[in-house]
């Protein structure tokens, strides 16, 4: 293990999420899309190092209990590997065993998580890949950015696009991995207007065996309807149509995720060079979700920048084989130096 980077200061916190948000606005030139085309045509085997966090709050590194969840333990990620960073979006195997996540630059990361008992110690045969599209080129080097969301579905692996509002269908990820092909599939028109970095965040295929099942649901981060609430879709399922999530507090959506029990973990954030970034989760009943419907839930987890907390975008849940139900963050950096790749884990108390 190496040692814990410095914690940014709340300044310098600010200061770089304020520099990137702005980043974000301007576009990927051809000739650095075509670099990462050139560079990155194949899987490529990296290293990951991994710094422990022993206490969420930094004020009393000693508490474990935050809203609903207890703190299991979490890691700082840091690697050579040039394209490592920006991660977005994350999903585990139903053991929590392996991992999938992706950066909005178009990028595959997937690996093995490596416990020690129960705590989260390192990660292991770790791949970087582009993300390819039905051509078997990068989607990248079309100028697909902000790949932002992933769901599963089997074998079948979507990926939410958000710069330009579009979904990939990967039909052999299960088989192929990282070499899978996408396609883009036919999505309402309404997503194709959201607007351009606020677009579809966050993506959950909801089992066959639930409530609108065979549904993908689709959630905007900052897509506002007449009333000011996040924009979602159903798409395919029994009852596709739109709905909406009532947007409470100025928080956007940065990624989903489905309990055992059927209900919908909503991970949120705010920044403001005032209160810096809050993320907090909400959770919702999968039954209240229905075409025209304006939904709602409490929030079990609230943090700022007085806990380990980063750019929080990638949430995913599994149950372990003690049946506890754990909760695994990951951070978006920005590929900031000012920022950290955090990884981690909560166990949740009232299930």
């Amino acid at each position: 293990m190496t040692a814990l980077p410095r914690r940014p200061g709340r300044r310098r916190f600010l200061v770089a999420a304020a520099a990137c948000a702005v980043a974000q606005l301007v576009p990927e030139t051809p000739s650095r899309a075509g670099a990462a085309e050139a560079e990155a045509a194949e899987p490529v085997a990296i290293t990951v190092k991994a710094s422990p966090i022993a206490g969420f709050s930094r004020r009393e590194p000693s508490q474990t209990r935050f809203g609903a969840l207890e703190f299991v333990g979490g890691l700082a990620l840091t690697s050579s590997y040039r394209g490592f960073g920006g991660l977005s979006a994350l999903r585990l195997d139903a053991a929590g065993a392996r991992f999938t996540a992706l950066s909005d630059k178009g990028e595959w990361f997937t690996g093995r998580l490596v416990y020690r008992g129960r705590m989260l110690v390192g990660l292991d045969d770790v791949v970087a890949a582009p993300i390819l599209g039905a051509d078997g080129r990068p989607v990248a080097a079309r100028g697909w950015f902000d790949t932002e969301s992933i769901a599963l579905d089997g074998d079948v692996a979507y990926v939410g696009i958000e710069r330009v509002n579009q979904i990939l269908r990967l039909d052999r990820f299960g088989q192929d991995g990282v070499r899978a092909r996408g396609q883009a599939i036919a999505v309402p028109r309404e997503i194709l207007d959201l607007p351009r970095n606020k677009g579809l965040e966050a993506l959950v295929f909801v089992p066959r065996d639930r409530p609108l099942g065979g549904t993908l649901i689709a959630i905007s981060e900052r897509g506002l309807d007449a009333a000011g609430n996040l924009r979602a879709f159903l798409i395919g399922g029994p009852s596709p149509g739109q709905f909406s999530l009532r947007r409470r507090n100025d928080f956007d959506v940065s990624d989903a995720a489905l309990l055992p029990s059927g209900d919908l973990l909503v991970l949120e954030r705010k920044f403001n060079l005032i209160e810096g970034v809050r993320i907090r989760i909400r959770r919702i009943a999968l039954a209240a979700i229905a075409p025209g419907a304006v939904v709602d839930g409490e929030a079990i987890f609230d943090a700022d920048l007085d806990d380990e907390v980063d750019n929080m975008e990638g949430l995913d849940v599994h149950r372990t084989a003690d049946g506890d139900i754990m909760l695994t963050m990951i951070s978006d950096d920005n590929f900031s130096l000012l920022q950290r790749t955090l990884l981690l884990q909560f166990r949740l108390i009232a299930p």
